[in-house]
């Protein structure tokens, strides 16, 4: 328990949090951030595994497009971002070939062809399945809806249409570079704590805010840290949490019950979702894909097969490791959470033999790396998306409210990077800047 008042508190010490502390801190503010956890990153989670050239990433992994932010970091502490470019090859007949068209492109063709967003918005299943979608074949629909449960960790039946033409209106994320942090995400994790001015912010892990009440003038929240009550106010608040454990009943584990509630939001959070992901790192005791068949996959960075219970596959490319990684998000990724880390990771082994024709009793698993970020107390899904009518939904949560409670990471961000890494550190500036402004203008 304490009685020490500072300017902000920040809950939540996530790549948001924590740029918004490294700002704060850098204008003069006195702060104060939480985290539940006994480390700093939220979703951003590595590891190193024995024996291996490349991170574990149990969390984010990517940079997508140019993310200035995120390389700034990098460059703080001398890290780079390493291009993740490579073949891609595809289940296609019961056989891995390498594609050239793109069904994708199809779908975004007709997208524009349609100007769906000058008609009211819809789900993409509507449009795949009804007159919208008549142009389009099976195998591109397929994709459609395979491609938005994966990448965008979403429900076709209940994603907005309006965001998914966004998205790919002028490519977006679909023709961007992809690259990874070298190193990986903790790098980005050691710049940002190595920003925090120990002058003027302090980082306090293990500690649990249960409740948040808040006012025109201060914020106190309570909670426990070490299992001991905690107590902290201070004049401003910036919630950071993901917009699973926003959308918890009080009741919840890891929920945090706010006084007065926050009504303002409520539509905003009935809006977006927290899309389900699931992630295998499936170490094995060398890279049997690079050889197989005369090395025909010997470039390989990615293996597509729709349909199967996991549907992507990815290597460590341009590092080559032993390490490749399971991906299914969506619906299917909902299902398979319920399952034990034991069973999820049995499942992404099956699928990996199938995907590559190879017994499984071949392939020499060392080892498999999975954590369950939808029944993750403090995460409760991956990222988020925008269901059918729900425009304006990320700027509604991103709004402060009586100048008391700030909001930032990836589900808040407006600028078009909302999921990202990129899109958390862009919202955890712009909340500092928010909070900043109003203490100034508070004297």
């Amino acid at each position: 328990m304490t009685n020490e008042t500072r300017d902000v508190i920040i809950i939540g010490a996530g790549a948001a949090g924590l740029a918004a502390a490294a700002a704060l801190g850098h204008m003069g503010h006195s702060v104060w951030v939480l985290e539940a956890r006994d480390r700093i990153g939220g979703r951003i989670w590595t590891r190193a595994a024995p024996g291996l050239r490349a991170p574990v990433e149990l969390g984010a992994e990517f940079i997508h497009g140019d993310s200035p932010e995120t390389r700034e970091w990098l460059h703080n502490v001398g890290g780079t971002a390493i291009d993740t470019a490579g073949e891609h090859w595809s289940v296609v007949g019961g056989r891995l070939q390498q594609r050239t068209e793109s069904l994708l492109a199809q779908v975004r063709a007709v997208l524009d062809a349609g100007d769906v967003l000058s008609r009211p918005d819809t789900t993409l299943e509507s449009f795949l399945a009804g007159d919208g979608g008549r142009d389009l074949s099976e195998e591109a629909r397929s994709m459609a809806r395979a491609f938005v449960s994966g990448f965008d960790a979403a429900d076709p039946e209940r994603v907005s249409l309006h965001s998914i033409a966004q998205e790919w209106s002028t490519g977006g994320m679909l023709d961007s570079s992809q690259s990874r942090p070298s190193g990986g995400y903790g790098t980005v994790l050691l710049a940002l704590r190595g920003a925090l001015d120990p002058a003027h912010v302090h980082l306090q892990l293990q500690t649990l805010v249960t409740e948040v009440r808040w006012g025109d003038r201060s914020v106190e929240v309570t909670g426990r840290r070490l299992g001991q009550p905690f107590r902290a106010a201070a004049r401003k608040a910036i919630v950071t949490v993901p917009i699973g454990v926003l959308k918890l009943p009080a009741q919840a584990e890891g929920a945090i019950r706010f006084t007065p509630p926050l009504a303002a939001k409520q539509a905003a959070l009935d809006q977006l979702l927290a899309g389900p992901v699931l992630k295998v790192m499936l170490h094995f005791r060398r890279p049997f894909w690079e050889t197989q068949d005369g090395g025909r996959y010997g470039d390989a960075a990615f293996f597509h097969a729709p349909g199967n219970v996991f549907p992507t596959f990815w290597t460590t490319l341009p590092v080559r490791t032993s390490l490749l990684n399971a991906w299914v998000g969506g619906p299917s990724a909902a299902r398979l959470s319920e399952l034990s880390d034991e069973e999820i990771a049995r499942h992404a082994l099956d699928c990996a033999a199938a995907v590559l024709s190879r017994p499984k009793g071949e392939l020499e698993l060392e080892g498999a790396y999975v954590h369950n970020w939808n029944r993750d107390p403090l995460a409760r899904g991956a990222y988020s998306y925008v269901t059918a009518g729900g425009g304006r939904a990320r700027e509604t949560l991103a709004a402060p409210l009586d100048g008391a409670l700030f909001f930032a990471g990836e589900a808040t961000d407006t600028t078009g990077d909302a999921t990202t890494v990129t899109g958390a550190l862009r919202s955890g500036v712009r909340a500092a800047l928010e909070v900043s402004r109003h203490l100034e203008g508070q004297g």
